[in-house]
């Protein structure tokens, strides 16, 4: 509702208000009068008579308005106070499915209307929040389960007396990948918590971007070499940047990671840092598998992994710790993919 539309109501409110009251004064003066001088004879037994008389039928009418009075706030205001009460009383005992009807659209009843939509917004917000809590304990229990199976079945396989060396070694370096990935997750999980109860807050200071660019990068050298992908990269020289070094090696390190593990054998990782103005433009590129416009959507959810066959390789907490701290840090990161032909992202970050 728009703010004129917002005053004018209330100004009709108030005016109806003030007719309501003229008249209602109006009519009991009439009647006192009329009561006091039927048949007047102006005598002091007259008077002291009609005085006593004028004083019960004006308590009479009296009462008579306050019973209407009564009827009119038991439907205006009490049922209105008595329906919000009972959602309040649902919402505290944890149910957020609750909605409070309108009970008009009258003058009257704008005041509580504005109480019931808040409330009602609220009790939307609290929904979603309750299915986001359930999903993630969901989630967080099923990968929790996943690398804890591998190292339980594998820890298994290792108690068998007649194990030779190389199945030994690879049931070793399987619990150790997986007791990794547990580790990596947990991580990650307390990283977002604590992101989002905002329970850390950015450590600004000046550094060299490009520096930390091509740190990061080295982290990955055996990976590449493993899958025998090719790096590209154009990062101009000291390029400095007011940000929190800490927080922004953790989505270079997302970045990387994803392009590394998207990018197929003989591929190709293109990365890029440009001064553009007051701030600093960096580009992650691969030629790896790319997503549909339904994956890009959706990967800075919790736990969205847009491709199964890959998800072994990571809990699907790494784009989503990317875009917080992206948020926190007020940047920006914009996403351009096509299925099949790889992925760009593109992070933004002020340099002054």
């Amino acid at each position: 509702m728009s703010r004129k539309r917002i005053i004018a109501r209330k100004i009709a409110g108030k005016l109806v208000d003030f007719i309501s009251f003229f008249f209602l004064s109006c009519f009991i003066t009439t009647c006192s009068i009329m009561i006091f001088a039927h048949g007047a004879d102006f005598t002091v037994e007259y008077i002291t008579a009609r005085a006593k008389q004028t004083f019960v039928n004006i308590f009479f009418i009296s009462v008579l308005f306050v019973i209407v009075d009564s009827l009119r706030r038991r439907l205006t205001l009490e049922k209105s106070i008595e329906n919000i009460t009972l959602a309040l009383n649902q919402i505290t005992k944890g149910d957020f499915s609750v909605r409070i009807e309108k009970t008009g659209r009258n003058y009257t009843w704008y005041d509580f209307e504005k109480i019931i939509d808040g409330i009602n917004t609220m009790t939307e917000e609290l929904s979603s929040v309750e299915i986001f809590k359930n999903d993630f304990i969901s989630n967080v229990s099923h990968e929790i389960k996943t690398p804890l199976a591998v190292i339980q079945n594998y820890g298994t396989l290792l108690q068998s007396p007649n194990l030779s060396e190389e199945s030994r070694m690879e049931y070793a370096k399987a619990i150790t990948q997986a007791s990794r990935r547990l580790s990596e997750m947990i991580s990650n999980i307390l990283k977002l918590s604590k992101l989002e109860n905002q329970q850390i807050f950015p450590n600004t200071e000046s550094y060299d971007l490009s520096e930390q660019l091509c740190e990061c990068l080295l982290n990955f050298e055996s990976l590449w070499e493993e899958k025998s992908i090719s790096i590209e990269s154009e990062i101009e020289d000291s390029v400095t940047i007011n940000a929190d070094p800490e927080m922004m090696s953790l989505v270079w390190n997302n970045l990387f990671s994803n392009a590394m593990k998207f990018t197929p054998e003989n591929g190709e990782v293109f990365v890029a840092l440009k001064k553009d103005g007051n701030s600093a433009v960096v580009t992650v590129r691969d030629t790896g598998c790319g997503m549909t416009e339904e994956v890009k959507n959706h990967i800075f959810d919790k736990f969205y992994q847009g491709d199964p066959s890959r998800a072994s390789a990571g809990n699907g907490l790494g784009l989503a710790l990317v875009k917080k701290i992206i948020d926190i840090t007020k940047s920006e990161i914009c996403v351009s993919s096509e299925s099949g032909k790889g992925s760009e992202f593109t992070v933004t970050v002020r340099s002054d």
